[in-house]
């Protein structure tokens, strides 16, 4: 693909807050007055494949830089009381699940790999008892380099776990030491290469860009030694300095993040160093070789985005267990109570954790498949999206859209020609502010807020 387009004035037009448009309308819009019940009708109608995401809360170390629903603990016990109230949140959903097939499993966290093997191996066999998992299910994993053992990767492999994602960061000794995430080099080869060994499917390795002593110079060492480790997928991810929400990341000097430009630079020689090596830039923050399953989805179309980013699975039947988790099935959104404490006592009394949720109308249907195949592929047949919605005229339906693109389309980053609306290739860097034109929800106070990070 030619490059973004790196024009300083279109970065200070563009760079707004905005969603990241993982669901529409965004998880913001759960409100409590959302019913348990609601869920369970939900499911209970939907009838076909279903994705499980698992949210393991626990971390044995605090990185500074984190900003993920989590505890930090060395109580090993906690992974087993936990397992305890995920099979009990389990139960709720079997009946209601009975009629789906299982085709994504999802572990992140937290740490997944805070749980050692015998809390592993007790975890997914719950989830096989509770619920119909084909032999061909997709089963991936976020691991910490630091909690994995080259044993616990092969009881992963035998349990099924088919894809990992490592969360690198970046390899720079004094980066590391500032966010208090030392992991060598050395370690994370160890763990890659026998990911390979042992058969894995696909190795994905997490970058951040924006971290503590980031220079250009220092980050593209960075980003040679992960070309090296030669990943199925590379996730780069920009760093959200909040400290007035994240406590932790107080502990890191603000004089030692790099300023916005130099931010810039940074992801530019990320998109610039990965497409020249041969990876396909999916969009936003992610990567893949060309052979790999969502390249391919996406040069086939069917590619999806859900709360974990673009996935080939799950755009609106992913169920989520645990403190935090949101699930989304046919559109209906709920999100489980936040601490585990609240969680927990919940199961206890026999109900289900839910506690905020939402009911999309129509129009927040129409609007999320629109926004979903633009931050996709990039591109939407209008006349054809207005008969699968049977909306009459498109432009009609979506008038106000239609200005906010203009700004867009005089700088040739959209182009609308015929019944096309096409993304141009320069415009990619800008997606989430092209499809927030169609966002019925945000305002322009909101762009201008830290409810939502910086499009880039």
């Amino acid at each position: 693909m030619s490059q973004p387009l790196w024009n300083p004035e279109l970065i200070a037009k563009y760079n707004i807050n905005g969603p990241r448009y993982t669901s529409y309308p965004t998880a913001l819009s759960l409100h409590e007055d959302f019913q348990a019940e609601q869920a369970l009708t939900s499911l209970n109608r939907h009838q076909g494949e279903l994705s499980l995401y698992i949210h393991i809360p626990y971390c044995a170390q605090l990185c500074y830089y984190c900003g993920c629903n989590k505890i930090v603990t060395r109580h090993q016990h906690k992974g087993d009381d936990y397992i305890t109230r995920l099979a009990l949140e389990m139960t709720h959903y079997t009946g209601p699940a009975a009629d789906n097939r299982v085709t994504s499993i999802h572990l992140g966290g937290g740490t997944p790999t805070f749980l050692n093997e015998a809390q592993l191996k007790r975890l997914v066999g719950l989830v096989r008892t509770h619920f119909s998992v084909t032999e061909e299910c997709e089963m991936s994993i976020e691991i910490d380099p630091r909690r994995c053992s080259l044993n616990k990767l092969a009881c992963l492999r035998s349990l099924g776990f088919n894809r990992v994602s490592y969360g690198v960061q970046d390899f720079d000794e004094e980066v590391q030491q500032t966010i208090n995430r030392i992991q060598s080099y050395e370690m994370v080869s160890r763990l890659v290469e026998h990911s390979r060994f042992l058969g894995f499917e696909s190795i994905n390795l997490d970058l951040v860009y924006g971290l503590p002593h980031q220079t250009p110079q220092r980050f593209k060492k960075s980003l040679d030694a992960v070309l090296k480790l030669n990943p199925d997928r590379i996730s780069l991810f920009s760093y959200a300095h909040l400290p007035e929400r994240f406590a932790a990341q107080r502990k890191i000097p603000e004089w030692a993040l790099p300023d916005p430009a130099t931010k810039l630079s940074l992801l530019q020689l990320g998109i610039e160093t990965f497409t020249q090596a041969g990876y396909q830039f999916i969009g936003m923050d992610h990567f893949a070789k060309p052979h790999d399953e969502l390249a391919i989805a996406q040069r086939e179309g069917r590619l999806q985005r859900n709360f974990q980013g673009y996935t080939t699975h799950g755009q609106d039947a992913m169920l989520g267990l645990g403190a935090s988790s949101i699930s989304q099935i046919d559109g209906v959104m709920w999100q489980n109570a936040k601490e585990v404490r609240a969680y927990g006592e919940a199961l206890e009394q026999n109900q289900l954790p839910v506690e905020k949720g939402y009911l999309p109308s129509r129009d927040d249907r129409i609007r999320a498949a629109l926004i979903s195949q633009l931050i996709c592929h990039f591109q939407i047949d209008t006349q054809a999206f207005a008969q699968s919605w049977q909306l009459g005229d498109f432009w009609d339906y979506f008038a106000e859209a239609k200005s906010k693109l203009a700004p867009f389309i005089e700088d040739q980053l959209v182009v609308i020609d015929g019944q096309r609306i096409q993304v141009a290739e320069s415009g990619r860097l800008w997606v989430r502010s092209i499809c927030a034109c169609f966002d019925a929800y945000l305002s322009a106070t909101q762009t201008q807020t830290v409810r939502y990070s910086k499009v880039v």
